[in-house]
């Protein structure tokens, strides 16, 4: 077999690099195209998270007739005893950026920044249910709640 016989089919050096940079390019529009999906998928999670928080405080509340006191913050993988560990946050930036503000057993309220929007976006979840605000929530308004009755 002589592999200089114009006779044999097959791909030249150049068709082959052709498709290579086709493909190429077309993976770089597809995953330019997915941050979005990405940060939406992120906030959902956070979202998600939020509901879940609140609904195990909720519980801890009338079993404790109290909530968990937040004063100090909690930390992502505290145990709120017996009915969840309170997540991290799906950016995986190894830092959480769930805050909580200074509660105690009569309130609590912990948000966030969402990604996704254009303009900031802060949700949160709190003794009074969870929603979502423009400003960065405070004791007397975590995301249009007011806490501090």
């Amino acid at each position: 077999m002589n592999i200089f016989n114009k006779n044999e089919k097959g791909f030249t050096l150049i068709e082959l690099l052709v498709v290579i940079a086709i493909i190429g390019l077309l993976a770089s529009i597809v995953l330019v195209s997915l941050g979005p999906a990405r940060e939406k998928a992120r906030d959902a999670r956070r979202q998600s998270d939020f509901r879940q928080v609140n609904t195990a405080m909720e519980l801890y509340y009338d079993d404790n007739n109290g909530y968990l006191n937040t004063a100090a913050g909690v930390a992502a993988g505290t145990v709120i005893t017996g009915y969840l560990t309170v997540p991290t946050d799906p950016s995986n930036s190894g830092t959480s950026i769930y805050k909580w503000l200074d509660g105690d057993t009569t309130w609590y309220c912990l948000y966030t920044a969402l990604e996704a929007p254009d303009a900031t976006t802060y949700y949160c979840a709190s003794n009074e249910g969870v929603g979502s605000e423009a400003a960065v929530p405070t004791q007397a308004s975590c995301c249009g709640f007011d806490l501090s009755d």
